[in-house]
C-alpha cells in the first residue's frame, strides 16, 4: 500500500503501513454514539453512585449513631455459666 502525502514543498511516501496504523477514510456525516458505549456509561454511573450513597451513608452512621446496646443477659444464663466456672452461687 503507498500513500502519497502532499505538503507544499515536500512529498511524502509511506509504505507497507502495519495495519493498525492505516487510516479508515470515515464518511462525512455524523455517526453518532456507540449503544453499548451509552448503555456501559449508564451502567457504570449507576453503580458507582449506589455504592458511593452507600458509604457515605455509612461514614454518616458511623459517625452521628450512638452504638448499640447490649442485650441483657438473664439471670437464668448468670447461674449456669457460675456453675460451669464452679462457683457456687449463694442461697442454693
Amino acid at each position: 500500500m503507498l500513500i502519497h502525502v502532499d505538503l507544499d514543498d515536500f512529498d511524502v511516501f509511506i509504505y507497507d503501513l502495519p495495519q493498525f496504523f492505516q487510516v479508515k477514510i470515515m464518511d462525512s456525516e455524523a455517526q453518532g454514539f456507540n449503544p453499548g458505549l451509552i448503555v456501559l456509561l449508564v451502567v457504570g454511573g449507576l453503580l458507582f453512585a449506589f455504592l458511593g450513597g452507600n458509604y457515605a451513608l455509612y461514614t454518616y452512621a458511623q459517625k452521628s449513631l450512638p452504638p448499640r446496646k447490649k442485650k441483657p443477659v438473664s439471670k437464668k444464663k448468670l447461674k449456669k455459666e457460675k456453675l460451669k466456672q464452679g462457683v457456687i452461687p449463694p442461697g442454693e
